[in-house]
């Protein structure tokens, strides 16, 4: 079923079930109260990552609170999509973009990378994850995406499954077309990981391209921007072997 998204929606931390009652946040509850003027027998939208999407109603509304009822799910959990989303960290606008697109692309988890020419060596977990909560809502997305703590370069590899394709952009790549590559894998597991604004370093590169289970893959003949370049490679990936 897909979203609607003539009502508004919201994530919550607690659990959804018919009959609930939900108290929002100060920050939601002043949006409602004094963005959307909710009044008592307002409807929205709920959702936690676990339990579907809620239609709620607004039963008690106050100067200062309101609290929600579940009346009906609206659509089901569905399972976190199987696309492991790694990258390097950029500067703060534009990692802020980049995060938002991977949620609206499908990622299931997102796995910051410190790289040799990565820009930020230590990204603010919580905003990461405040940017993810911000993209489910306005994309109608209900499987919230994983935010992982950063990794390193070498122990990303070192630890990465072995049935699970690892697709990385190569932007010194022979060709400029990256369908061959994409459509010769056959592993339903996969992960892409795109580096920072310097590209990988020619020892990353050489690592990479050493292992088995890793597929370059180019992204054209224009020089992309990381965050561009983030979005190009997901959609390529999805479309030729992810759930497009």
């Amino acid at each position: 079923m897909r979203a609607n998204y003539r009502m508004q929606r919201l994530f919550v931390p607690g659990d959804l079930a018919a009959g609930m009652e939900i108290e929002p946040s100060v920050a939601q509850t002043h949006y409602l109260l004094h963005v959307l003027r909710m009044a008592e027998g307002g409807e929205l939208l709920l959702f936690n990552g676990r339990d579907g999407e809620w239609l709620v109603r607004a039963t008690a509304v106050a100067k200062k609170t309101i609290v929600l009822e579940a009346v009906e799910q609206m659509r089901p959990q569905p399972p976190l999509p199987d696309l492991l989303y790694c990258f390097a960290p950029l500067k703060q606008g534009r990692l802020d973009y980049l995060v938002q697109k991977a949620v609206e692309m499908g990622a299931g988890a997102l796995q910051p990378v410190i790289t040799q020419h990565t820009q930020v060596a230590k990204p603010g977990i919580e905003r990461l994850k405040a940017n993810v909560i911000e993209a489910a809502e306005q994309c109608g997305v209900l499987a919230v995406p994983l935010v992982r703590e950063p990794m390193k370069f070498e122990r990303l590899l070192a630890d990465w499954e072995a049935d699970r394709r690892l697709i990385f952009c190569d932007e010194d790549a022979e060709t400029n077309n990256p369908l061959a590559a994409l459509q010769a894998i056959s592993e339903a597991k996969i992960g892409l990981l795109v580096g920072p604004e310097g590209g990988f370093s020619e020892a990353e590169r050489k690592a990479l391209r050493a292992l088995p289970f890793v597929t370059a893959i180019p992204l054209g003949p224009r020089i992309l921007r990381a965050d561009t370049a983030a979005v190009a490679a997901l959609a390529l990936v999805q479309a030729t072997v992810g759930d497009w």
